[in-house]
């Protein structure tokens, strides 16, 4: 399976996937990012079926964040043979981001969400470093820190018609020192989807901090699919 398509979440766009992309493209696969505006769903879901639609054949799909639940709902497109969760949001049925956050285990760290400016959402920029991207470059966390992509409200309460990790193979990865989706919320998200789950020592920004087992999983869930196929 060499098509690859990499969906970013809340607050930054694709670019973060560059070190990741770099490490499938040496290896031969052939890669697309979506760049979602993260205003509703809906959207999303379009925009990343349009990248979908661009691909000579079947794809695996992944998700950082927020783009958990783009590609759970995305996912259902007829060329998605695998979905690939990284430190994400895997909704069910009926639940969107904003209902799965409202159900996060208490007393852990809580996101350092700004009130909504015009139905956007912010992370304060001088917590974005600690909460976001704990292990990631002073400069470059300071970079994303500014040059945050307004969430919409919207995108948060978009609700799952119907889950593809129900009928499509699914991988985990989830980062034990993620400070914005607590780590037993991710593995209750990920057991319930019956996810094959790796667990890696690393923030929310994961992706951007340690590409080499973001990337590592990714070939192996689509190499998986390939030898499904074959058998």
């Amino acid at each position: 399976m060499n098509n690859i398509v990499l969906v970013h979440g809340g607050f930054v766009d694709g670019s973060g996937w560059e070190g990741v992309y770099n490490i499938l493209k040496k290896d031969g696969y052939n890669v697309s990012i979506v760049q979602n505006p993260t205003i509703s769903l809906q959207d999303d879901v379009a925009v990343t079926k349009r990248t979908l639609a661009a691909q000579d054949g079947p794809a695996i799909l992944v998700g950082h964040s927020y783009g958990g639940a783009v590609i759970t709902e995305a996912g259902n497109d007829p060329k998605v043979v695998g979905l690939v969760y990284i430190t994400a949001f895997a909704p069910d049925k009926g639940e969107s981001v904003a209902s799965l956050i409202q159900n996060f285990p208490s007393g852990g760290p809580v996101p350092p969400i700004l009130p909504p400016q015009d139905g956007y959402l912010f992370l304060d920029r001088a917590k974005f470093p600690a909460s976001f991207a704990a292990d990631v470059g002073a400069g470059k966390t300071a970079f994303m820190a500014d040059s945050q992509v307004p969430w919409g409200v919207e995108a948060l309460s978009g609700k799952i018609s119907e889950p593809a990790w129900k009928a499509k193979p699914s991988c985990y990865l989830i980062a034990t020192d993620d400070k914005m989706i607590p780590p037993d919320a991710q593995r209750f998200m990920s057991k319930r989807a019956g996810s094959t789950v790796v667990e890696v020592k690393g923030s929310h920004a994961i992706y951007v901090s340690q590409p080499k087992p973001v990337a590592a999983l990714i070939e192996q869930a689509a190499k998986s699919v390939k030898t499904s196929a074959a058998a």
